[in-house]
């Protein structure tokens, strides 16, 4: 299920949101590898809560798509690379899109609300733990019908939990806000009745 073997243009044919959200992450990288434009990424992008308690909110989104190094960037888009695609089939492609931004942005939001002033952060990993967060509610619904979901899935989540108490220099909140919005997302468009609807309607589309 989660190993990839679409060669490049497959896998941007099959899943143009995730590999959109890819490019754009890893441009952002590779402009910051160039010194006079990375300090500008940062001073401008990154989710500093003193900056946004001044009213610059529109940190809360840019620093989604900034990251605090090549291991940082590396370890987001991986999970995004292997866990995204077929939650992004099942899904499609906006209730993708949305699954995976709002984690990102409400795990920003309840950070500034949380943190003091003095606290900076950026990364994708609300987001990514947004994706997690939605598979444990498909998982919930496919118990019965593909257990082998569940085995493949709720170790990774509860690993990468675990991971986020031990490691420095991480956003907690960021995390377990994504994960829990991930949830709430997937508990909503999940329903085995929305699934079924949705793939009446594009059965409907392909034979039209």
């Amino acid at each position: 299920m989660f190993n990839r073997q679409e060669n490049l243009s497959q896998y941007i044919r099959y899943y143009p949101v995730i590999s959109i959200l890819i490019g754009i992450n890893l441009i952002v990288y590779l402009l910051g590898l160039i010194p006079s434009i990375e300090a500008r990424i940062f001073y401008y992008g990154i989710a500093s809560n003193l900056m946004i308690d001044q009213g610059e909110y529109w940190r809360l989104i840019t620093a989604v798509f900034i990251h605090a190094g090549f291991m940082h960037l590396l370890f987001n888009m991986f999970a995004l690379y292997v866990f995204g695609p077929e939650l992004e089939k099942i899904a499609g492609k906006m209730r993708f899109f949305t699954i995976y931004i709002v984690s990102g942005i409400l795990g920003n939001v309840i950070t500034y609300a949380t943190q003091p002033l003095d606290y900076n952060s950026v990364g994708a990993s609300g987001a990514i733990f947004g994706i997690f967060g939605a598979y444990v509610a498909l998982v919930y619904y496919t118990r019965k019908i593909m257990p082998q979901l569940r085995q493949y899935i709720l170790p990774i989540v509860v690993i990468s939990v675990v991971m986020t108490f031990l490691q420095p220099n991480v956003n907690v909140t960021a995390h377990i806000t994504g994960l829990l919005v991930g949830m709430i997302l997937g508990f909503l468009n999940f329903h085995p009745k929305n699934i079924a609807r949705w793939q009446k309607k594009q059965r409907d589309k392909s034979s039209s």
